[in-house]
């Protein structure tokens, strides 16, 4: 499975973000993303531009709850030149906005609520939004199976494996292996992983970030998914 890093935490990019990057730059990580809040646009410039530079693919992942400002932020991810767009739930209205560029579209399916996003949706709801996205023209879906109010994580993600061919990216509470084994199993193609890096929940023993992703990418290597 692909391994998404997340410069982020509570659902907010990091305030250090780029010396973050600059701290896991040479740990082969192919995947790293940011949020739509958190750093202001230039930093986000350099951001992206670093991301490039490393050689790896960049996300920006909306969690504004508002359709203007979910707009906004899908504008924003066309001035910085991301290569995917993750979030939002505007399908119909956002891809216009990212038409003219090259970046791949993942709305959210389910209702996300508030913020830090909670999900709510039983695997019926998250299975329709899957083909209504596929519908619509989206690259896959971005989906917060364990920040779900009510059903059972794995089953939201099984319910979304068996209704797009698109791509699968599981984001959100996400801390350590087990998790990461399960989703492979359910059928994700790839997770994202924040704020348990930065506040330390995956290896409390851990002392910098390089070694907070040892085990994350460890498991990521063996589920054979990452494409």
């Amino acid at each position: 499975m692909d391994f998404i890093l997340m410069l982020t935490r509570a659902d907010r990019t990091v305030s250090d973000c780029l010396r973050a990057l600059d701290a896991v730059a040479d740990s082969g990580i192919r995947h790293i993303g940011f949020k739509d809040i958190g750093a202001d646009h230039r930093t986000l410039h350099h951001l992206t531009s670093r991301i490039r530079d490393v050689g790896a693919i960049s996300y920006l992942e909306v969690v504004s709850t508002s359709r203007d400002a979910a707009l906004d932020s899908a504008r924003a991810a066309v001035d910085l030149g991301v290569d995917r767009l993750m979030g939002g739930t505007w399908v119909e209205e956002t891809l216009p906005l990212l038409a003219a560029s090259d970046i791949d579209y993942l709305p959210f399916v389910g209702v996300p609520v508030g913020h830090p996003t909670r999900l709510d949706g039983t695997p019926e709801r998250i299975a329709a939004d899957c083909r209504r996205a596929e519908a619509a023209g989206c690259a896959g879906v971005d989906l917060l199976a364990y920040r779900t109010t009510g059903d059972d994580p794995l089953s939201l993600v099984r319910a979304a494996r068996a209704a797009t061919p698109g791509r699968l990216v599981v984001a959100g509470s996400i801390t350590g292996p087990a998790q990461i084994e399960a989703l492979a199993a359910a059928g994700a193609d790839a997770f994202t992983v924040g704020s348990a890096l930065f506040d330390g929940s995956v290896d409390p023993n851990a002392a910098t970030l390089a070694a907070q992703l040892a085990p994350i990418l460890t498991a990521a290597a063996t589920t054979g998914r990452a494409h």
